[in-house]
């Protein structure tokens, strides 16, 4: 284990956490461009978004259980490297299908780095895992608050290639801090050296685990909806320029780091349930107040004023859910982050063809798909209760 203080790991483990939302979201506003430059649709490039999230949940699939046999660091140091030069590669595409060839190796690359967060912070927080995700979560999201806001200052000094190498410049400056500072925490798991499938057996047959498991994978196919349609609704739909786009969206991002603080001072007090179920009600409010606003086409201060607090919401429920999953497997959170992840990125890739077939030139088939999965994540934690009965008899 370092030497160095818990604070400064979670710095480090916030910055391998934001490699992902900087992937995702740095290039949004170049989108328009590089749909012309590579000859190639709007449509095309956002299903390199698609792809990004599906190739990343296969990876974490893999990558998990490797990373509670084999070790953490190693896993991290590896998927660092490869997520470098990728990012280069990106830089160096000239067409449509070699973009998203190599978007699907970065995200390969990026989830064996990130799945080893979550085990680490359980690790150093134990009981209080929930106040440590959301120090991370708080952190992290500096990433995507800025990510398109650096954007559109790349591409207005450069191009859009650029945004890509400055993405493996960053990647790089995370790898030589990880080299120097990422501790190894060894589990029981490493030295009964487990088969490959056995630690999904045990996160599987924990029947208690399985509401938060879906509630964590919900919130994220809402929040994806979100992520994948806002350059068509703040764009297109409602005309607002790039910097403005980028306000506006670093707004939202602003409202999750709010969530996260305020989970991380109340959350050891009133306990990660209590908080999700707070976060659920906000939710079902502001989700049902936003599909409201797009069905009767009111202006665009509506739909901000109803994302915000939604995007608050999804984080308080997903930071919580994960955070009880965690608790429940010591020696198999890499494992545990696994099945989150891949079941998270996997319906989020869910996003991009579920919104381009309801696709109807407004807003509201993104509205709804939210709503949708609120209310999904409201049938999820209505099923603790005879979950947790099953598992008392």
């Amino acid at each position: 284990m370092s030497h160095k203080p818990a604070g400064w790991i979670i710095l480090l483990l916030a910055a391998v956490v934001a490699t992902t939302p900087l992937a995702i979201d740095m290039y949004l506003p170049a989108m328009p461009i590089m749909a012309q430059q590579l000859d190639t649709s709007i449509g095309m490039v956002q299903q390199s978004l698609s792809i990004f999230l599906a190739f990343f949940g296969i990876s974490m699939l893999v990558c998990g259980p490797l990373a509670d046999s084999l070790g953490r660091r190693p896993l991290a140091i590896f998927g660092l490297s490869g997520f470098v030069l990728a990012s280069i590669a990106l830089s160096l595409v000239s067409s449509i299908e070699w973009f998203l060839a190599w978007r699907a190796v970065q995200a390969l690359c990026g989830a064996a780095a990130t799945v080893v967060v979550p085990g680490i912070v359980r690790h150093i927080y134990q009981e209080h895992t929930a106040k440590g995700m959301s120090y991370v979560s708080m952190i992290m999201m500096l990433a995507p608050l800025l990510a398109p806001a650096i954007g559109s200052g790349v591409l207005w000094l450069a191009n859009w290639q650029m945004i890509f190498v400055t993405l493996a410049g960053y990647g790089a400056v995370v790898l030589l801090l990880s080299w120097r500072y990422l501790p190894e925490i060894r589990t029981s798991a490493q030295q009964v050296k487990p088969t490959f499938l056995s630690g999904y057996k045990v996160v599987f047959s924990r029947v208690s685990a399985r509401p938060d498991i879906a509630t964590s994978m919900f919130a994220s196919f809402s929040f994806f909806c979100f992520l994948t349609a806002v350059p068509f609704v703040y764009i297109k739909f409602f005309g607002v320029n790039e910097q403005q786009f980028s306000l506006l969206f670093g707004f939202n991002v602003a409202m999750l780091m709010l969530a996260n603080f305020v989970n991380s001072k109340v959350v050891t007090r009133l306990g990660p349930q209590r908080m999700l179920r707070v976060g659920l009600v906000l939710a079902m409010i502001s989700a049902s107040a936003l599909a409201l606003f797009n069905f009767w086409q009111l202006s665009l201060v509506y739909t901000v004023v109803s994302i915000a607090p939604l995007m608050a919401s999804l984080s308080l429920i997903a930071t919580n859910a994960d955070a009880m999953i965690l608790m429940k497997f010591p020696d198999n959170s890499g494992t545990a982050t696994a099945v989150i992840g891949t079941l998270r990125f996997g319906i989020g890739a869910l996003a991009g063809p579920l919104l381009a077939f309801f696709y109807n030139g407004t807003a509201l088939p993104f509205s709804l798909l939210m709503l949708l999965g609120v209310l999904c994540i409201a049938v999820s934690q209505l099923w603790h209760k005879p979950t947790e009965q099953s598992t008392a008899n």
